[in-house]
């Protein structure tokens, strides 16, 4: 099914250097301000206190912040949890001040916005299980990136194999570079968009790559970056409709899911955006750059022709 048709192949390999140039200097500002700033962890990572409290009426989630506010907790995450009088405040850690004493001011200053407001539950999360959770998350994504790694290692030639990793590990330091730079609070929804956007990177491009492989064998006498043209131009109707749909999805989220989907969606948007980019900017110019030819797609083809012609 395409809904959107163009009868020209785009010259986008003709653009490569530019955009290979353009992603290395993004990828190196990126890594930059991770090293410089750092990600801004959540509670979940450093450690803190989490409460939860109920209201008698629909909890008021901005002027319970404007009551963190007032306390100095600005970074404090409010969010409705299971229902609309229903809600988790998780707090980071404040030095001199202890879980009971903070949990008490806040008891204090949400109830004197809110009357009704009632403390159902109160939780320290201390800073070794942030430290694990942080280890185990680096781990987690790790794993992933090396599942990656040896799929795409047995499903193409080093060269393009190559070209998709590269694309992939640029994906992932963008989206983190984003956080690092604005300094947007790095929880483990967002760990989960960065481990999403690997997979879904990671099948634009093989998609890609799988029509270059036809390609090879339909236009005989196309040069290589012919062929790529083609490929790319052939799968942008696919590409529009998939990821114009998820992000139509993901755009609801991040207007209208509130505070706790917000950076989430964030992520999966930017992951996203720059998916399409690398999958199609960005991995094609660098396996052109290795030298990647078509023995690099048919050299199986060649073995089963020559085995087809022993009598």
């Amino acid at each position: 099914m395409e809904f959107f048709r163009f009868k020209r192949d785009i010259p986008f390999m003709s653009w490569g250097k530019y955009t290979t140039m353009v992603s290395l200097i993004t990828f190196l500002v990126a890594v930059f301000f991770l090293y410089s700033r750092g990600l801004n962890f959540s509670v979940d990572f450093t450690g803190g206190t989490v409460m939860e409290v109920h209201s008698a009426v629909q909890a008021d989630l901005p002027g319970m912040r404007q009551a963190l506010g007032s306390l100095g907790l600005h970074d404090a995450n409010v969010q409705n949890f299971g229902s609309s009088h229903d809600v988790l405040i998780r707090l980071p850690l404040r030095r001199g001040l202890s879980s009971a004493a903070l949990s008490e001011q806040v008891r204090q200053a949400l109830q004197h916005a809110d009357a009704t407001i009632q403390v159902r539950r109160v939780e320290f999360v201390g800073p070794q299980v942030g430290d694990e959770l942080v280890k185990d998350g680096s781990a987690a994504l790790l794993f992933v990136s090396l599942g990656i790694v040896v799929y795409l290692s047995l499903r193409f030639k080093w060269r393009p194999a190559v070209a998709t990793i590269v694309a992939n590990l640029h994906d992932v330091v963008i989206i983190l570079g984003f956080f690092a730079f604005f300094q947007w609070e790095f929880s483990l929804s967002v760990l989960a968009a960065v481990l999403a956007i690997l997979g879904y990177s990671v099948n634009e491009s093989v998609v890609v790559f799988d029509r270059v492989r036809e390609n090879f064998r339909k236009m005989r006498g196309a040069s290589v970056p012919q062929v790529i043209d083609n490929a790319i131009t052939r799968t942008m109707s696919r590409t529009i409709i998939t990821h114009g749909c998820t992000q139509l999805m993901v755009t609801s989220m991040l207007f209208f899911g509130g505070e706790a989907l917000h950076y989430f969606a964030l992520a999966l948007t930017i992951g996203i955006l720059f998916g399409i980019y690398s999958s199609v900017l960005v991995a094609s110019p660098i396996a052109m750059a290795l030298g990647m030819t078509r023995s690099d797609f048919l050299v199986s083809d060649k073995k089963n022709v020559s085995l087809s012609e022993v009598p």
